[in-house]
């Protein structure tokens, strides 16, 4: 039999796995193989066989499950009969580090064949990105906004597509790229397959599930508690003594690799700079950074030249590094939603993993809410010296400055009044220059 020219002859022989139960082409075995992976995860059994088949499905599941794999191996199966030209399988995702990760796993899956693999994403030139396409990869991985760019411009063609895959779909959702995706959609080819993965199932993707999907199989493996390998719980402080409770968390003997979350990226950047004056190997990811910023930052993590990240939400669904052992919330999250997803970087691949999160008086609401979330309380471990006086209220929270709350007031102390639009009165101090309570000086 002629050899398939999208795959290399396999002249060694394969020791059975539990995936061998699929059918996979010789090729796609070996790349199971050497990624270590010897029995499919339950996600992966329940969604490889619908896959194959050519069905629809939505996937809910926790990250950390292992579902790159259970949409990229049918994939890659389909792939070997051959085909188009074209790129034959599109993988949206939310961010450009889930977007990379995805890339890398399919690579790897796929090093004994010949698949080619293009990732699309902002923040790069968009001519590198042209030049893969060029070379004609069967998978394309992107973010929506660059591939509707490229879309756009003639340079993505997207009319063979014979698989779509949305994953993380929740978090594409929650970042505002449902306008992109229906665009995206509409661009394709109406008989096709569609892969949707979603940790959790608001009802905007819900929606977007029933126009999508066509009598698709549905695997529910995902839980709003957080997984049964994490420790997680809470640990009050007071605001000013969170970079000490911090510390304190960061000697502890089990501590070998964290990512600490803060609520923006400015506080992850100062953070992160503290940490390393400190003493420790700390880095940041947040959004104000370049994409090879960026990825210094993840390669430096992977490669354990840093053993702290400091993050921003924006990134946690990005994040997949192996051997995390804490997860520190710094800042609780915006939603009870994401707790979940920050403290699955830990407890992954069915390893045990430690989360802490701090809370001030600020966050009973959240935690209240996020406990609501979960069905379930979430253990309180006071740290001596660290504990929070129970009499204490929660803070006023800051005003943006020039919104106070309520009317604007009618003047200032010692200054001249203002009218009810807010426009100081003729004969108050502000010279012709616009500069309040100086006089100007006189030319001689």
């Amino acid at each position: 039999m002629a050899e398939n020219k999208l795959y290399m002859s396999a002249s060694t022989s394969v020791t059975s796995t539990g995936f061998h139960q699929f059918g996979f082409n010789e090729s796609i075995v070996r790349g199971i193989g050497a990624l270590g992976f010897e029995t499919p995860r339950p996600i992966q059994s329940e969604t490889i066989p619908a896959g194959l088949d050519g069905r629809d499905v939505l996937g809910l599941a926790q990250t950390g499950t292992g579902k790159t794999a259970a949409f990229a191996l049918p994939i890659l199966q389909q792939l070997l009969t051959g085909g188009s030209n074209n790129p034959r399988a599109l993988v949206l995702a939310p961010t450009r580090e889930l977007a990379t990760q995805i890339a890398t796993e399919i690579n790897a899956l796929s090093k004994f064949t010949r698949l080619k693999v293009a990732t699309l994403y902002g923040g790069v030139s968009i001519r590198i990105q042209m030049n893969a396409l060029r070379k004609r990869p069967q998978i394309v991985v992107g973010c929506p906004g660059r591939v509707l760019d490229l879309l756009g411009q003639g340079i993505l063609r997207l009319r063979d597509v014979e698989t779509l895959v949305l994953d993380e779909a929740d978090h594409m959702f929650d970042m505002g790229f449902l306008p992109d995706i229906r665009k995206i959609l509409a661009a394709l080819p109406g008989q096709r397959q569609n892969l949707l993965f979603s940790a959790t199932m608001p009802k905007e993707i819900r929606a977007l599930a029933t126009d999508l999907l066509s009598n698709p199989k549905v695997v529910e493996l995902a839980d709003a508690a957080p997984a049964a390998t994490i420790d997680h719980a809470l640990y009050p402080v007071a605001e000013p003594k969170k970079r000490d409770l911090l510390e304190h968390v960061l000697a502890l003997e089990e501590c070998n690799s964290a990512i600490v979350f803060t609520r923006t990226k400015h506080r992850a950047k100062h953070l992160a700079t503290h940490l390393a004056n400190a003493g420790h190997r700390a880095v940041s990811l947040q959004g104000n950074m370049s994409q090879a910023q960026r990825d210094r930052a993840m390669s430096g993590f992977r490669a354990r030249r840093y053993d702290i990240l400091v993050a921003t939400d924006i990134a946690a669904r990005g994040i997949d590094v192996s051997g995390v052992s804490h997860v520190i919330n710094f800042d609780v999250p915006n939603t009870p939603e994401a707790y979940t997803h920050r403290i699955g970087r830990t407890g992954r691949a069915e390893l045990e993993g430690i989360a802490c999160t701090f809370i001030t008086t600020n966050d009973r609401g959240w935690v209240r809410d996020t406990e609501r979330m979960i069905g379930s309380r979430i253990p309180l471990r006071p740290i001596e010296g660290f504990k929070l006086d129970p009499n204490e209220k929660p803070a006023a929270r800051r005003q943006p400055r020039g919104r106070p709350n309520g009317p604007r007031p009618a003047g200032r102390p010692g200054g001249r009044p203002n009218d009810r639009s807010g426009r100081q009165q003729p004969g108050s101090r502000r010279d012709s220059a616009g500069t309040p309570g100086r006089k100007r000086k006189r030319r001689a």
